[in-house]
């Protein structure tokens, strides 16, 4: 029998909450001015996060959102980009996990890209 996976994304800046799961960090690059014990997270996978070149290219321009997501999940597909795919896969098979990122825009981040992508099948 196939479990629903709960997966649901939060800015790393918030405080953690109870219904959580597990939190993951998934930017490449750590969030600015923020501690690890503030960031109370059980992984930081950023072998998952989109390429330099791709997030330097994208720089979260809402008009090229589109273009992104369609390019980081061509990425998604290759090593070690699909191995933290599995891993993030498989921990979204034990309970609720919590993708964490830096950006302001959740919606139009790599983070939404990766919870789509970890919420169909």
């Amino acid at each position: 029998m196939a479990r629903s996976r709960r997966v649901q994304m939060r800015r790393v800046y918030d405080p953690p909450g109870e219904a959580d799961g597990s939190r993951v960090l998934v930017d490449r690059i750590w969030p600015r001015g923020l501690s690890k014990e503030a960031a109370a997270l059980d992984e930081w996978c950023k072998d998952v996060a989109p390429s330099t070149g791709l997030r330097k290219w994208y720089g979260h321009d809402p008009a090229r959102f589109e273009e992104f997501a369609r390019r980081y999940r061509t990425e998604l597909r290759d090593e070690p980009h699909e191995a933290a795919l599995r891993h993030l896969r498989e921990l979204s098979g034990h309970g609720t996990l919590t993708l964490l990122t830096a950006t302001k825009s959740r919606d139009i981040s790599a983070a939404a890209v990766l919870r789509e992508v970890l919420t169909q099948n």
